[in-house]
């Protein structure tokens, strides 16, 4: 079922441990092409200006496109990272710009990565939007994408050393 938080926001979560250490987990998740990677073939995203190899904090204006060809808006990814004890994090704050995207009025996307007693790493993905009044509406599509993403994730941990 759809979860929302007391403010009416609606969620997405995942936690998984991911078999690569910690350190390569935060390079990967700081990453445009891992970015790339999870997101394929489902969605695509291009930016008109180079993003390099790992993500600055601040904006970054994306389209998107669904299968890679059909054209679904533009979005600003807007991140910075944090970190407290063992325990660092990516926020992108960042919103839809245009085309059907733009139905998401709020957007707060949190990737934490933390060691494991076995010096794997435990990988948690929060997601909480709004995209009022079609929210119950968009949560299928957004879990469904979270869940290709997780496993995605899955698949490249081991390749990251």
């Amino acid at each position: 079922l759809a979860r929302t938080t007391d403010d009416g926001l609606m969620r997405v979560m995942l936690k998984q441990v991911l078999d690569c250490e910690p350190d390569a987990a935060w390079r990967a998740i700081r990453s445009p092409e891992v970015f790339r990677a999870v997101s394929s073939p489902l969605m695509t995203f291009a930016s008109a200006d180079p993003l390099g190899t790992t993500w600055t904090q601040g904006p970054h204006p994306l389209t998107a496109r669904l299968l890679g060809v059909i054209p679904v808006g533009e979005q600003v990814v807007d991140l910075s990272f944090t970190q407290r004890g063992d325990v660092r994090f990516v926020h992108d704050t960042g919103e839809a710009v245009s085309g059907a995207m733009a139905i998401i009025s709020y957007w707060h996307h949190t990737m934490a990565v933390s060691p494991t007693k076995d010096g794997r790493t435990l990988f948690r993905d929060r997601l909480l939007f709004d995209a009022q009044p079609v929210s119950l509406l968009a949560w299928p599509a957004l879990w469904a994408f979270w869940q290709w993403r997780s496993a995605q994730l899955r698949r490249l941990a081991p390749t990251w050393g």
